[in-house]
């Protein structure tokens, strides 16, 4: 664990709007700094409420999937030609692609001439990212993922320049979000928000914003799965989702991401839900390196913390509570493929190097079993 005399670097769009209406600021900002050629990139469902951006008959991209592939992208990046604005809308899906196609726009260059960390070329176009889930913070990082289909494997991009030129997070987009998807996104939200805090590059500006997103989502994410209505906790969960995505940048994500993402590249699992089935776990296996933290984190979601079983099954129960089914099997997973889950997640070395216990093979693959 590093301390206040070790260097940091913090990097956030220079304009973030946070609150409910921000969205109505958009038009005008796009028009002052005269943009003539939006391209929104977007999920289906988000395609379907362009109105909500007030920029009259927009250019959309609307066939974001989730766990988007590198044919996903390429698709976006051909759509998108022309464009002197790239607007990501909906979720981290939505928000990495368009951080990528905003790089990648007047520069002849493929995927793999700009993945891995401050690889790719500046930016030619403007890139606005809004939240429309309460989850990845992708809208204030320099990060994106995609999947690469002939390994299975992610792809991270890492550059300043992926930095949105503008933010909005505007809760009031988040209240049609359904109960179980605001449930997973909330435990993604708190456990980028863990991971930073447990992390061997864990640091002190970063650990404030981590104990504080943490007791967001004990405060708000009930409330929000219960009452998809009610503001308070949708702005809570916001925030939530914004700390932690202030937390990925100098700091990141360990274990619990690198054992999740067999489970989307995989299984297709959604991003969040994969998370907070592997969370309780790995919160629990890290605790005896990290008792300090471990206790203020239990403390936060109100869980017992005298012994690994115990977070654990505390952690599951806080889960559970949000009506996620905790099990690996009740979501399509075949016990056959888990020692190969195994072996992807641990090479995935970029997070596990990171992680306060220097986890095997088995000790993933036991991880898997008690999931299942």
């Amino acid at each position: 664990m590093t301390d206040l005399s070790h260097a940091i670097e913090l990097l956030r769009p220079p304009q973030v709007l946070f609150g409910v209406g921000m969205l109505e600021r958009l038009p005008d900002w796009v028009a002052s700094r005269g943009f003539a050629r939006p391209v929104v990139i977007a999920d289906p469902v988000n395609a379907a409420r362009l109105e909500r951006l007030g920029l009259g008959d927009v250019t959309c991209f609307a066939q974001v999937v989730a766990e988007p592939d590198i044919e996903n992208l390429e698709v976006a990046r051909a759509a998108a030609a022309g464009a002197d604005l790239i607007i990501g809308f909906g979720g981290g899906s939505a928000m990495d692609l368009a951080k990528l196609v905003a790089v990648m726009i007047g520069h002849d260059m493929p995927l793999s001439d700009i993945s891995g960390p401050g690889r790719a070329p500046a930016r030619k176009v403007g890139l606005v990212q809004i939240a429309t889930t309460a989850g990845t913070g992708s809208e204030v990082g320099t990060r994106a993922l995609v999947t690469d289909p002939e390994t299975g494997a992610k792809v991270a991009t890492e550059s300043p320049h992926m930095l949105a030129d503008l933010a909005i997070l505007d809760p009031e987009l988040t209240v049609s979000v359904p109960p179980h998807v605001t449930a997973a996104t909330g435990i993604d939200a708190m456990a980028h928000c863990v991971e930073a805090y447990t992390s061997k590059r864990a640091h002190p500006v970063i650990d404030h914003y981590a104990l504080e997103g943490i007791r967001l989502v004990e405060r708000y994410l009930a409330r929000a799965v219960a009452d998809g209505t009610d503001r308070e906790a949708r702005a809570g969960l916001t925030l939530a989702a914004f700390y932690g995505g202030v937390c990925l940048g100098p700091v990141n994500t360990t274990a619990g991401h690198a054992v999740s993402y067999p489970l989307g590249t995989r299984w297709k699992l959604a991003h969040g839900l994969a998370n907070a089935l592997i969370f309780p776990h790995v919160l629990a296996v890290n605790a005896p390196a990290c008792p300090e933290k471990t206790r203020a984190i239990c403390a936060a979601l109100g869980i017992a913390d005298d012994a690994p079983e115990r977070i654990r099954d505390g952690a599951k129960e806080f889960c559970g509570n949000l009506g996620l089914d905790m099990r690996l099997s009740e979501h399509g997973v075949d016990a056959e493929s888990l020692p190969v889950m195994a072996a992807e997640a641990h090479r995935i070395r970029r997070l596990l190097d990171w992680n306060p216990v220097d986890l095997t093979k088995d000790q993933i693959l036991q991880i898997y079993n008690e999931a299942f």
